[in-house]
């Protein structure tokens, strides 16, 4: 009998601490909202302030970046790849399609299109679409900040 009470205990101890870290569906939903509205934000702060200053913004201080066939490690290297996008000419747009959260609600993913224009030295305006995909850690003020895009 002994051996069957501790069984339980230990079902019990494994059930209870499962809960502590899952949510509801309606938390998760909120969390995802959450997720989806951080992106939006992103994207504004893109088109409003620059495209430099949101990465800067919105990225975890070990954030990383893939861009072409190149990886950018860490915030302050990722201030200096957009250091030389000119002021005028550039515009970087997107929207997610599509978001998740982890049981926890600290980690979460989007992906979505994406539209980059640049206005060459011709006036030309050479236009770049594609899929985005981004990594979203909750820190622990509370925040969501990318860790890869």
């Amino acid at each position: 009998m002994k051996i069957k009470f501790s069984f339980f205990k230990l079902i019990f101890l494994i059930i209870f601490l499962n809960s502590c870290t899952t949510t509801s569906p309606a938390k998760h939903e909120i969390y995802k909202s959450e997720l989806f509205a951080v992106e939006k934000e992103f994207c504004v702060m893109a088109q409003s302030e620059g495209i430099q200053k949101a990465f800067l913004y919105f990225a975890a201080d070990s954030s990383v970046i893939l861009r072409g066939d190149r990886l950018v490690k860490g915030k302050q290297a990722i201030g200096l790849q957009y250091e030389s996008l000119p002021a005028k000419g550039v515009k970087l747009e997107w929207t997610p399609d599509f978001a998740d959260v982890s049981s926890s609600g600290d980690l979460g993913y989007t992906f979505g299109k994406y539209t980059f224009l640049k206005t060459d030295s011709m006036g030309h305006t050479i236009r770049n679409t594609g899929i985005f995909h981004t990594v979203w850690r909750r820190q622990p003020d509370g925040k969501w900040r990318f860790v890869w895009d």
